[in-house]
């Protein structure tokens, strides 16, 4: 626009396998969605509804560095299934819902537990613990056009070659169909939003110096340097 007063923000994008990039409008994420890790968070998972956080589409990075994050001492990695979104809308039913999905990837969801701690213990949102600079490391997209649309198959990651987390998606409580249409009856979703999908037990803390793969079956691998 010819109007605009200070140049236009960069337009934050994922690659995309092969060749090309996916333009990222929204990044919303599902909290506690494998039973596992909400019971290793201290909660009870047959008794929570579907809650959700935003990152932001800069916090977005592929490039396979992440940098150690300031003003915390406790930052925890977060394996997850990323979906990209090519279209959307509200109130989206269920049955109609992976109509709406472009792709699928391999994403990180770092949290500075300690500041996202101390938040919730003063009953504040989460963002200083979540939304943080670099905080969503992730691997190429890839079309459900050649994976399919991905229900089940290992997720994992492991910390300078020793197994972390380990589970597999049909573990999660709230499914990619129910999550779309759950999302769009309280947000207007829409083409280039991105949602990480939750992570499986598992967690824990990484330092300057570790190196971090992450595998789902039928995506490959994503490996992140911690500097």
């Amino acid at each position: 626009m010819s109007n605009l007063v200070i140049p236009a923000p960069n337009v934050a994008s994922i690659p995309v396998a092969g060749s090309g990039a996916f333009p990222v409008r929204r990044v919303y994420c599902i909290g506690r969605n494998y039973a596992a890790h909400a019971v290793e968070m201290g909660h009870d998972p047959n008794r929570e509804a579907p809650f959700f956080f935003q990152k932001n589409a800069s916090n977005l990075d592929p490039s396979g560095r992440f940098p150690y994050p300031a003003m915390t001492s406790d930052v925890h990695h977060e394996v997850e299934m990323v979906v990209a979104l090519k279209s959307g809308g509200v109130n989206i039913p269920r049955d109609r819902a992976l109509d709406h999905v472009w792709g699928y990837g391999i994403g990180l969801d770092m949290t500075r537990r300690d500041l996202q701690g101390e938040a919730k213990k003063l009953g504040r949102p989460w963002e200083i613990g979540k939304a943080f600079e670099h905080s969503a490391p992730v691997g190429p997209l890839h079309p459900a056009s050649e994976t399919g649309h991905l229900s089940q198959g290992r997720i994992s990651l492991q910390v300078n070659g020793t197994l972390r987390q380990d589970g597999d998606l049909n573990q999660m409580i709230w499914k990619v169909p129910e999550i779309i249409s759950y999302l769009s009856d309280y947000f207007e979703l829409a083409a280039g939003d991105v949602i990480m999908t939750g992570t499986p037990a598992g967690v824990g803390a990484v330092v300057t110096g570790d190196t971090m793969v992450a595998t789902i079956e039928g995506l490959g691998s994503l490996t992140v340097e911690v500097v």
